[in-house]
């Protein structure tokens, strides 16, 4: 992230909230000045259950809260950031529950494969883990020394829900409140080098083609990228405000709906990311060179999601421990991701 504008001194703070759909990866770039409006945004979006946060930024102003019975606390949120951040105010976010926090499940596969990757294992010393549960919350600090639990709605969030379920849809649009994103993912190198700094926003993508204009590439938001400007707090803003008119449709949907409004009324710059660096089991490469992280998207169902994560972790280790030479033949392939492809029913685009 040197590539990004900084500013000195301790008020600055820029996160980079990374994760996908329990737990995505988004990366958030913020500066001191914004930081306040950064968690009062987070505030004024609401819950859809009539819950407001109360809380402290990182300069120690307080934003206009609610009473105590219906608040979400966001205590010592703004104390944890700075501590947790990079020296250029980077940080890295996903959330788990309890289902996804299991032993040997998502959240183990996704640590892992920081220690695992090229150049990923200091990442760890800034990463926060958000806890959408208590239990979720209590095996994180088992394994993880930065763990964060957010108790932002009254729906029970500890088991694995439904795809499209209504917990499944309260869950999803409760983390677009706190902005972290989806940890059903890998990690094999350091992602920051391929991330447009032109853009306000940048996103994976199921189905990759250049050739296309940006936004005719079908988005996923299991993965993006965003700085923190008054753009893009509107846009996180406009985005959550959308569910109401679009009912039973879960966050990444309303966002492919509105992502033209997004450009054309607040002017945000978006931008697909390459499926070469930032694959998922609906579009990847066999280019172990190049992939950065691999997302368990085109996939229903934890158990589908761990399996086929193994076993592209398992390929990773069993390539990198390989002679340069070897490395060099080019007869690389993933396996076949057949549980999570045929849980969709995939069929190449």
């Amino acid at each position: 992230m040197g590539t990004l504008s900084k500013r000195n001194g301790p008020g600055h703070l820029g996160c980079f909230l990374l994760g996908a759909l329990l737990p995505t990866a988004f990366l958030l770039f913020v500066d001191s000045d914004r930081a306040g409006a950064l968690l009062s945004s987070m505030s004024s979006l609401g819950l859809g259950n009539g819950l407001r946060s109360n809380l402290t930024s990182h300069g120690g102003s307080e934003s206009a809260g609610a009473g105590e019975d219906d608040q979400v606390m966001f205590k010592g949120l703004a104390e944890l950031l700075p501590r947790v951040a990079m020296d250029d105010r980077t940080v890295i976010i996903t959330s788990v529950n309890e289902a996804w926090a299991q032993p040997g499940s998502l959240m183990d596969l996704y640590l892992d494969s920081f220690k695992n990757g090229e150049d990923t294992a200091h990442l760890l010393n800034h990463l926060v883990v958000v806890a959408l549960d208590a239990r979720g919350f209590d095996r994180c600090k088992a394994v993880h020394p930065h763990c964060y639990h957010l108790n932002a709605t009254s729906v029970d969030m500890s088991s694995a829900k439904r795809f499209m379920s209504p917990d499944y849809l309260e869950l999803v649009w409760t983390k677009l409140v706190f902005q972290q994103r989806d940890c059903d993912m890998v990690w094999f190198r350091n992602p920051f080098r391929h991330f447009p700094v032109y853009a306000d926003m940048s996103c994976s993508s199921d189905d990759f083609k250049p050739s296309r204009a940006p936004l005719d590439n079908p988005l996923n938001t299991g993965l993006y990228y965003m700085k923190s400007t008054n753009r893009t707090i509107e846009m996180m803003k406009y985005w959550r405000a959308a569910r109401e008119r679009f009912p039973r449709k879960h966050d990444q949907a309303v966002f492919v709906k509105i992502r033209h409004e997004l450009i054309g009324k607040l002017l945000v710059r978006i931008e697909p990311l390459d499926t070469v660096y930032y694959g998922g089991f609906c579009e990847y490469h066999d280019d172990p060179e190049k992939v950065c992280t691999i997302h368990a998207d085109c996939c229903v169902g934890v158990d589908n999601k761990v399996h086929d994560l193994k076993d592209f972790a398992a390929d990773w280790k069993n390539y990198t421990s390989l002679a340069p030479e070897a490395r060099q033949k080019g007869a690389f392939k993933w396996t076949y991701p057949t549980r999570c492809r045929d849980s969709v029913r995939w069929r190449k685009p």
